[in-house]
């Protein structure tokens, strides 16, 4: 099966030598549910942000469907692939202001914002309508991460990478994120994919059907 997304031979290093990425390579085909466990440090939000072209690399290549990301159109291959901070950037307003935000960049003016599909979300995870004219300054960092993570669901990636996207939930909320995120990828006939970050080895087992190591910038498969 074709990959989506593949990272090859991917590495960093710091201004003192020290490897934060090394030599990583990763597939993520339609229908891969994939984990990333590791140590604070060990390079598991870098992989991400390089996955999504959102941190540079001193070597090594990402390609799309078989060709070179550096060759394409990277807005273009961001509207795919969508990255969720675990400490989500917000902009001033409300939560509908920062769900409408996507819609005033160049890649998506061809669309509309439309509350009803944020809104059956939001139900969800247990906010009603009155949450959308909540301001972003009294939310909590819970519910931060929840209107980022709807924020990104409305735009129908293909790929997500989840860095630590229930850090800050409750346990409940948290099997309610996970329920989400997995018939979000069950939900395309042509296949979707994330790939998940989390220190917590029980959830990597509950949401991953692979999981893979991060130690010490090299990426190898979780005992």
């Amino acid at each position: 099966m074709e990959a989506l997304l593949e990272a090859r031979a991917l590495s960093r290093r710091l201004a003192d030598g020290r490897a934060i990425l090394n030599d990583v390579s990763l597939k993520i085909g339609p229908g891969h549910r994939i984990a990333v466990e590791g140590r604070a440090g060990s390079g598991k939000t870098l992989l991400l942000r390089a996955l999504a072209q959102l941190d540079p690399v001193d070597s090594g290549a990402i390609f799309w469907r078989g060709e070179n990301v550096a060759d394409r159109d990277v807005p273009g291959y961001r509207r795919r692939v969508a990255y969720l901070a675990q400490t989500p950037a917000l902009v001033a307003g409300t939560v509908e202001t920062n769900l409408r935000l996507p819609f005033s960049l160049a890649i998506y003016r061809e669309n509309s914002f439309d509350p009803e599909p944020c809104l059956a979300l939001l139900r969800r995870l247990g906010r009603d309508r009155s949450f959308l004219q909540q301001p972003v300054e009294s939310l909590s960092g819970g519910e931060r991460q929840i209107v980022a993570l709807v924020r990104l669901l409305q735009l129908e990636p293909r790929v997500l990478l989840l860095d630590e996207p229930t850090a800050s939930l409750d346990p409940e909320t948290t099997a309610r994120v996970q329920e989400i995120i997995r018939q979000w990828a069950e939900s395309e006939a042509a296949g979707r994919a994330y790939t998940w970050v989390s220190h917590d080895a029980r959830q990597t087992g509950e949401v991953a059907d692979r999981r893979l190591r991060m130690d010490r910038g090299i990426l190898v498969e979780a005992p």
